[in-house]
């Protein structure tokens, strides 16, 4: 129900954000379930579990091109179903598209979470800082003008800038709805 007004409220909202900025912003909303803590990827070592429920807002503006992409702020939540680390990120993406509708997405950003820094404890990773870098790849299909679906993936940590850096993977399934 709270999704449902969310996505409703979301066209009101972002004219008023925007109002005045000739309507070049874009507003796409992100919704996936990932696997959390996925083993042999980056950080290569699986300690806590559980599916992670991921709500992203990705900002699209004409004027923000780079290497025949473009470049869009994000921001988004990963909520952990079974109470391990969840996390509030944000960042900026670079976004290729082809015009089969094939697109791609590298991005760098900041993650803030809820996790363990330094205590040892049994089934949980050993982050280090609260703030960590957030590193996420995506590649997907457009399936029409409103709506996208992905494989994503996203690895964050403190970049070895702690004395424990286990970082943490997660993987999975993504659908976007264009607004």
């Amino acid at each position: 129900m709270g999704l449902f007004l969310i996505i409703s409220w979301m066209p009101q909202l972002s004219a008023k954000i925007f109002e005045g900025a000739d309507n070049r912003w874009t507003v796409e909303l992100r919704s996936g379930i990932l696997a959390h803590d996925v083993d042999h990827l980056w950080s290569n070592m699986q300690v806590e579990g559980g599916v992670d429920f991921n709500l992203e807002m990705v900002l699209f503006h004409r004027s923000l091109k780079l290497l025949a992409g473009s470049i869009c702020p994000n921001l988004g939540v990963t909520i952990n179903s079974r109470g391990y680390t969840s996390k509030l990120y944000a960042g900026f993406l670079w976004e290729w598209e082809t015009r089969l509708g094939v697109f791609l997405n590298l991005g760098l950003g900041a993650a803030v979470h809820d996790g363990e820094l330094n205590d040892l404890v049994p089934g949980r990773k050993l982050l280090g800082s609260r703030i960590l870098f957030r590193i996420p790849v995506e590649l997907g299909y457009r399936i029409s003008v409103r709506w996208r679906v992905s494989l994503m993936f996203s690895h964050i940590s403190n970049g070895y800038t702690a004395e424990y850096n286990q970082g943490l993977d997660v993987l999975g399934l993504r659908i976007s709805y264009r607004l």
